[in-house]
């Protein structure tokens, strides 16, 4: 069956919602780029998920948050990982921290060090549905290893026989995936480069005393 298609709005949020807690796989508009969403806690979808995408299990799978308050549900926040929270989120900063001891999130969305991905991305409708559902295991709208599709036509195209529903909100609004910074251990680090430079990462942590 193909994907059905809604516009951006309070019913496709809620549709979404409904599906993911069906066990279903959802594309929907982020900050950064489009996403594929499954529900934390159920390994079959998650499992689905990974393999619509061609991914490979070990690499984990980054969540949504409604709000920094979320976090805690599925990390253990470090001072430094609050920080960076608080100053740059909602926006396009993935944290990496060690996963909450007995949270309810399938084994496969956790990195090989047993860590998670977690941000609040500056776009309503992923809070709204991570609101309502708990923290969203999502990952690019991309085979692995090959672009993004960038718009509902091009995600329809591509997984239009493999996911449940599409939320249409236009084009993406960014370039490329978030900026990734690893909280895991005493000195953040920065994993890869996104739409918030490096340097303002450093800032916020010089302004707390850490590093140069």
């Amino acid at each position: 069956m193909t994907a059905r298609v809604m516009p951006d709005g309070p019913a496709a949020r809620d549709e979404a919602a409904a599906v993911l807690v069906a066990g279903g796989i959802v594309a929907i508009p982020t900050d950064t780029v489009y996403g594929l969403a499954a529900a934390r806690g159920d390994a079959q979808a998650v499992t689905r998920l990974l393999s619509v995408k061609g991914r490979s299990p070990d690499k984990g799978i980054a969540m949504l948050l409604a709000d920094a308050e979320q976090a805690s549900e599925v990390g253990e926040m470090t001072p430094l990982a609050r920080l960076l929270g608080r100053e740059l989120w909602p926006g396009a900063l993935t944290i990496v921290v060690p996963v909450r001891a007995g949270a309810p999130i399938a084994e496969a969305v956790l990195g090989p060090q047993r860590t998670v991905g977690i941000r609040v991305p500056d776009h309503a409708c992923p809070r709204h549905v991570a609101r309502t559902v708990g923290p969203l295991p999502a990952t690019s709208a991309n085979m692995a290893g090959r672009p993004e599709a960038r718009d509902a036509t091009a995600i329809r195209a591509l997984f239009g026989q493999s996911i449940d529903l599409i939320v249409d909100d236009g084009p993406a609004r960014g370039a490329a995936g978030s900026t990734v910074v690893d909280c895991t251990s005493e000195i953040p680090r920065v994993l890869r480069v996104g739409p918030i430079a490096a340097e303002r990462v450093a800032a916020v942590l010089r302004a707390a005393g850490v590093g140069r």
